[in-house]
């Protein structure tokens, strides 16, 4: 009985941030080991189905690394990166495009859409959702082309936006349209991001292989949450480094541009969002403008 007891509770605790965040968008960048486990498959889309059945609006933003990666070498194309971004000429572009929308997008769609929601998957190209022009990345103060590699420029959020405050899940792959026609490769973070913004969304939700943000190189403890003030001096201090510094840097910027809270959370963790999101404690990382609780109880 004291078991059935405690699921009553686990509800209860939930209900104040179901009602706070009823009918609000929750965009989620989904990448990293959670895409490889099976059992971290179903759990995402599991905590993803049900956000959108208790009255969120979740977005879902996918990367896919580990199976473009299988794909090059299949090709015998060679991977490589310059400053964490891959270097992507034509045959790369066109691996990658196959690999995300053909592959990857339709898996996660056919998931989600098994656990009973509704997901319809996309890329920037379609309705021109990720407009973009070519980035080049800068080695040693010199400005360098890694090929067909995107900046966006504008998010075309229209058709997400009807999507999401409609019955369905958007599912978006990283890949956008140049004004020449020609597809970008996008960093997903970063893709999440600006479609967050765009979106003017509640949460931002990063899905990683680390915990959160650690309180130290060596420990094992992590900030729940921090603010920008709180960010910018963790990185001064070289707490905040390496793979790190973007990720925050892309919170930050989210926060800037109209998104209400940003998260970096462990994806390695079986129903991460449902913990993070319904949860006093929550896990990972909290990054906001200012420490205020969604109610009282909420440990920030």
């Amino acid at each position: 009985m004291e078991a059935i007891i405690r699921k009553a509770e686990i509800l209860i605790e939930a209900l104040p941030y179901m009602q706070k965040l009823h009918g609000k968008t929750v965009v989620i960048k989904y990448g990293g080991n959670a895409m490889v486990s099976d059992e971290l498959k179903n759990s995402v889309v599991e905590d993803i189905t049900l956000l959108k059945y208790i009255g969120l609006n979740p977005v879902v933003v996918h990367g896919g690394g580990p199976d473009i990666n299988s794909m090059l070498k299949r090709l015998n194309i060679e991977s490589r990166f310059v400053n964490g971004l891959r270097v992507t000429d034509m045959q790369t572009m066109e691996a990658a495009q196959m690999v995300l929308v053909g592959k990857t997008n339709k898996e996660i769609v056919s998931l989600i859409n098994q656990k009973g929601g509704k997901a319809i998957g996309l890329c920037g190209i379609d309705g021109k959702l990720l407009e973009c022009e070519q980035y080049k990345t800068v080695v040693d103060g010199i400005e360098t082309d890694i090929g067909q590699v995107g900046r966006i420029t504008k998010v075309n959020s229209k058709v997400l936006e009807l999507m999401a405050k409609d019955e369905y899940i958007p599912v978006v792959a990283p890949i956008g349209i140049g004004s020449d026609g020609c597809s970008y490769n996008i960093n997903a973070d970063t893709v999440a991001g600006e479609v967050a913004a765009a979106l003017k969304a509640e949460k931002l939700m990063l899905l990683t292989d680390v915990e959160g943000v650690k309180k130290s190189k060596d420990s094992s403890e992590v900030y729940y949450a921090l603010t920008a003030a709180e960010v910018h001096k963790l990185i001064e201090e070289k707490v905040i480094e390496g793979g790190m510094i973007p990720k925050v840097l892309g919170c930050l910027e989210a926060l800037d541009r109209g998104v209400g809270r940003t998260h970096i959370i462990d994806g390695r963790i079986p129903h991460c969002i449902l913990l993070e999101i319904f949860t006093n404690q929550g896990i990972g990382t909290a990054i906001m403008k200012e420490k205020v609780p969604y109610y009282e109880n909420e440990k920030i």
